[in-house]
């Protein structure tokens, strides 16, 4: 495990930036990019600023695979009215995406082994070299890490957060959470019959890295009994205690909602998924299998763990998503004629605001311990572990 990346602070998520000043650019051709894991709506954002930007009578280029696209010019792709037509309900990306393509640490075999390399400066020398005025940066808070480090670069930015994770902060949600949600409430609300039918215990382990929130809503929306998040270091005992509980009261089955950042409050590592890879972050996941031991072991419960994974980034948008993808990718191309950089989109309901890219790169939006939907956890019975 390493250490949590992002502090979580204590500043409201959407308080009100200082005003953001104005400096107004030139614009004649743009560029995006998708960057980082995918998430349901890619494609709808990309829709919406090529659509955008062509009224305004810009050009518009799409680079492939993330910031890396520009070491490469040849495989970048003009985006036309006929090439975003009917993508937005697709799921991924036309673009393509990584989330090891870091310019800045670009990884490179020698005589030694795998070292990072900086190659940020071909970069910036090719988005001159092809006339690009600005970039439309379409991702989560890595991808916008390494968008600040192009801005202090000279790169025109502006920033559509997207993470399934839901952990970007400044913005009341990201794209791509909503669908993720309802993915891994549908595939809960499979697993009640089968638990039920054969009086067993599942454990089932969501996305979300370092934070809750898929976890949250989706063990809430489908009454799991047991919702276990990073924010809240569990006590086994106490999930065990629970379980005892529903089988005292002639419940002899329980859905445990296990979030992959999650550990118990004895733990000093996260689990992870083999070791970290050169110029990636390191994956999380694989608690599930551990607690399902456990639950076994110290209750005598049949019980069995289910990964969702790859399955809460796929599918089609739901219909928030799209809307609310089609609403940023309008916004970025809005603020960039209005000569606002270095924001991303974010959505302040009921409307989309810039909001500084400073202000947000490093934070975590974390689950708040006294949020309404905790609250109601509790007040229904649902167990957090503490």
């Amino acid at each position: 495990m390493s250490d949590v990346p992002r502090e979580c602070p204590e500043t409201p998520v959407l308080e009100t930036p200082c005003k953001i000043e104005k400096r107004p650019i030139e614009i004649k051709k743009i560029a995006v990019n998708t960057g980082g894991g995918d998430a349901p709506g890619l494609n709808a954002v990309i829709r919406a600023v090529t659509l955008s930007a062509l009224r305004e009578g810009w050009e518009v280029v799409g680079i492939p695979h993330g910031y890396a696209g520009l070491l490469d010019t040849s495989k970048l792709m003009p985006l036309t009215r006929e090439r975003v037509r009917g993508i937005t309900s697709l799921g991924g990306t036309i673009l393509g995406t990584a989330n090891k393509g870091n310019p800045f640490e670009m990884p490179e075999e020698g005589p030694n082994g795998v070292t990072l390399v900086d190659r940020s400066d071909i970069v910036v020398d090719n988005f001159h070299k092809q006339g690009i005025d600005a970039l439309v940066c379409i991702g989560g808070d890595g991808s916008m890490r390494i968008g600040k480090k192009f801005m202090l670069k000279g790169m025109p930015m502006v920033c559509v957060p997207k993470t399934i994770d839901n952990d970007v902060f400044g913005t009341a949600i990201t794209f791509g959470f909503d669908t993720a949600v309802s993915t891994a409430s549908d595939c809960i609300d499979k697993l009640q019959p089968t638990a039920e039918a054969h009086e067993r215990v599942f454990v089932v382990e969501v996305m979300g890295r370092y934070v809750g929130w898929i976890a949250l809503n989706a063990g809430i929306s489908t009454t799991a009994d047991v919702i276990l998040l990073p924010e809240i270091p569990f006590d086994l005992d106490k999930v065990c205690a629970k379980i005892r509980e529903r089988d005292a009261m002639g419940r002899k089955f329980s859905i445990v909602v296990v979030a992959e950042g999650a550990k118990p409050i004895d733990a000093d590592t996260l689990f992870t998924q083999g070791p970290k890879e050169a110029g990636r972050e390191i994956r999380l996941g694989g608690i599930s299998g551990w607690l399902a031991a456990e639950i076994a072991r110290r209750t005598g419960k049949e019980t069995r763990s289910i990964i969702l994974g790859h399955l809460q980034r796929g599918g089609h948008p739901t219909t928030f998503d799209r809307l609310l993808c089609l609403r940023m990718g309008a916004a970025a191309v809005r603020f960039l004629k209005e000569g606002l950089t270095s924001v991303m989109t974010a959505l302040h309901p009921p409307s989309i605001v810039p909001f500084p890219v400073d202000e947000s790169v490093g934070k975590m939006k974390c689950v708040p311990l006294d949020c309404d939907t905790i609250q109601t956890g509790r007040a229904i019975g649902v167990c957090f572990g503490d």
